[in-house]
């Protein structure tokens, strides 16, 4: 068994900073969302996603792959998402186990009502506090962090 690579002081730091701003602007945009529009981030996500795309329609395959989500728990939100008249689902015509899930005209209003505040709650707890040269680096940062932790993922996390 080989040794562990153990962090040094300054990855520590910057572990622990990482998880505290990660964790924190996280759980803003959840309450804002639950508060403004009644739904959490999760559901906020497979909208817009659906708003998106051409037609308003994905296969679950793809909205999985799109939200990072397992088949059973996107299974279990668009369920919740049908209740509420904002998303359709239908079987795929040429694949007996494939789905298409739409959005409707209720959930595309949903969508632009609840945009404006989760903006404004993006920009206050995300780029309001960095500079321009800041957020051009959280954005190479971001996209090396996703490429590395991407890494030996199924490429289909429905498959999980």
């Amino acid at each position: 068994m080989t040794e562990p690579r153990w962090l040094s002081e300054s990855e520590q730091e910057v572990w622990r900073a990482y998880q505290t701003a990660t964790k924190l602007v996280g759980e803003s945009l959840d309450r804002q969302l639950q508060r403004d529009s009644g739904m959490p981030t999760t559901y906020y996500e497979i909208l817009v996603a659906l708003s998106e795309a051409t037609g308003r329609e994905l296969r679950m395959s793809e909205l999985a792959e799109f939200t990072k989500s397992s088949r059973s728990r996107l299974s279990h939100a668009i369920a919740r998402l049908e209740e509420n008249g904002w998303v359709t689902r239908r079987s795929c015509p040429t694949d007996k186990r494939g789905a298409f899930a739409s959005l409707t005209e209720d959930g595309m209003g949903v969508v632009r009502a609840a945009a404006p505040g989760h903006v404004n709650e993006v920009r206050t707890v995300l780029f309001d506090g960095l500079s321009t040269d800041q957020v051009k680096q959280l954005g190479e940062i971001s996209a090396a962090i996703v490429a590395q932790a991407s890494k030996g993922c199924p490429s289909d996390p429905c498959d999980e």
